[in-house]
């Protein structure tokens, strides 16, 4: 068992969420106050979640690295595939959705937080991330996940994010999220994500 740290409704948590039940291992979830995230930062020196303690006190903050620890210590069901070249071309999507395809969101929600916020930037920001949809639709080509035919690291890293443009819970309020519903709506104009959304979304949680 892993112990793990959370805030309600964060996309970061329901990835290792995703992985965590993907692979059978068991969480022991802590909760915690978004507005008070001292356990947090006593535990592992930052305020971010998801932080886990693993089962020999190890302490791993950020999402993404405690998908590779969850796949370097329960290998099966693996999260990435065996063969080397396509395990590399998969975590070059997760490291591409992590630094280029969350810039436009975070900086909108910036952006609209600012006293005098720039229109420009504001239109530039929402044509870039509602222009993403197209790519994942066509990534899905031929597909049932996002690399292949089972779900992955790929799909456990975009599918918090992406499936605002199809589902969510009326009770998040948290303006980031806000965008993706808004910028992210499929509308009906994208089957293949839509369906993928809803694929995913019938996995378990830990």
């Amino acid at each position: 068992m892993i112990r793990i740290y959370r805030i309600p409704f964060s996309t970061n948590v329901e990835r290792v969420s995703l992985a965590a039940a993907h692979k059978g291992v068991e969480v022991e979830w802590i909760d915690v106050d978004a507005a008070d995230r001292s356990p947090v930062e006593a535990t592992s020196g930052q305020d971010l979640v998801p932080v886990a303690i693993f089962e020999d006190g190890s302490v791993l903050p950020d999402s993404t690295a405690i998908l590779e620890e969850l796949e370097r210590r329960h290998p099966d069901p693996a999260l990435y595939p065996s063969d080397e070249p396509r395990a590399t071309e998969e975590r070059l999507f997760v490291d591409w959705f992590n630094r280029v395809w969350k810039r436009p969101p975070n900086d909108l929600d910036a952006e609209l937080r600012l006293d005098r916020p720039e229109p420009a930037r504001i239109e530039s920001l929402r044509c870039e991330l509602a222009g993403s949809r197209r790519l994942f639709e066509n990534l899905l080509t031929g597909r049932d996940y996002l690399f292949g035919d089972v779900l992955s690291a790929a799909d456990c890293i975009a599918f918090p994010f992406l499936k605002y443009g199809l589902i969510f819970d009326p009770a998040d309020d948290e303006p980031f999220h806000r965008i993706l519903i808004e910028h992210l709506a499929l509308d009906g104009e994208y089957p293949r994500l839509e369906e993928w959304i809803r694929r995913v979304d019938e996995h378990p949680r830990a």
